[in-house]
């Protein structure tokens, strides 16, 4: 890894620790002042969506601005010129390891099985990036997903100021969520498993050698198995908020069940 990817890592982790300890709570309780109310655990978790947040949104549509103007990347997905890639991916690194120590510190209320193995598939795979610069645009594409994690954010900071799941604005989030997330992390399946089929057998393909292969496939075969997970509990919520809206009966249990729920839900499930 070059000094430079080093850098923007180091950088990132430092960055997204200032803007979690330091940053967050200050805006949080000048902007939402209801917050300060939560309970410690709480307070710890809208701390860590909003860094998940702004992490979510220079990623992605960095991710976009590649996808549509870095020819080099788009012309040839296994070796093209990683350069721009590398500092996107650098920079999603830094988060995820921030968010792997926030995380082993806060096990009891913030811990999650399927948020460990999603953020150590990432950063399996995107070491072979950083490192060797191959697969620049399927890297790239994969960092399309986190366009929509803004919306599942926004759910549980909805669920913390205890917003009635009938709200217009919950409502109208969880609908954008469920759609976003279909758009950027299911439906671009196809796409994507088309480009990677279509470089088997290739000179550039076989130049990776037998762990970049493995590396590449098997997280890719991962993140879709918990994305699918995910998409699935998410268009079960959405549908039993869209079906409970108009009765009391249905609202009452939900919302039971959210207020009683403590469990930490991660910024990738519903």
């Amino acid at each position: 890894m070059e000094t430079r990817e080093l850098t923007v890592v180091a950088g990132s982790f430092v960055g997204f620790q200032l803007l979690f300890s330091v940053v967050s709570p200050r805006l949080a309780s000048t902007i939402t002042p209801d917050c300060r109310r939560l309970p410690p655990p709480k307070l710890t978790e809208w701390n860590s969506r909003l860094v998940s947040t702004v992490h979510a949104l220079i990623v992605g549509f960095f991710c976009l601005y590649i996808l549509w103007f870095d020819d080099a990347v788009n012309a040839n997905p296994v070796w093209g010129d990683p350069n721009l890639v590398k500092l996107n991916v650098a920079i999603t690194c830094g988060y995820l390891v921030y968010d792997l120590v926030l995380l082993a510190c806060n096990w009891k209320t913030m811990g999650d099985g399927f948020f460990v193995c999603h953020h150590l598939a990432a950063l399996y795979a995107y070491g072979y990036v950083l490192t060797r610069g191959v697969l620049p645009y399927f890297a790239n594409f994969r960092l399309i997903s986190e366009l929509s994690t803004p919306f599942v954010n926004q759910r549980w900071f909805f669920e913390a100021l205890k917003y009635p799941r009938s709200h217009w604005m919950v409502v109208s989030n969880g609908v954008a969520m469920a759609v976003v997330f279909f758009l950027v992390r299911i439906a671009v399946m196809p796409s994507y498993w088309a480009s990677v089929f279509a470089t088997f057998g290739t000179p550039e393909f076989e130049r990776l050698g037998l762990g970049a292969q493995v590396a590449w496939i098997t997280s890719c075969i991962a993140l879709d198995v918990l994305n699918t997970i995910w998409m699935y509990k998410i268009a079960r919520g959405c549908f039993k908020v869209l079906m409970g809206r108009g009765g009391a009966k249905v609202k009452h249990v939900e919302d039971k069940k959210s207020s009683s729920d403590s469990k930490h839900v991660n910024n990738h499930t519903d």
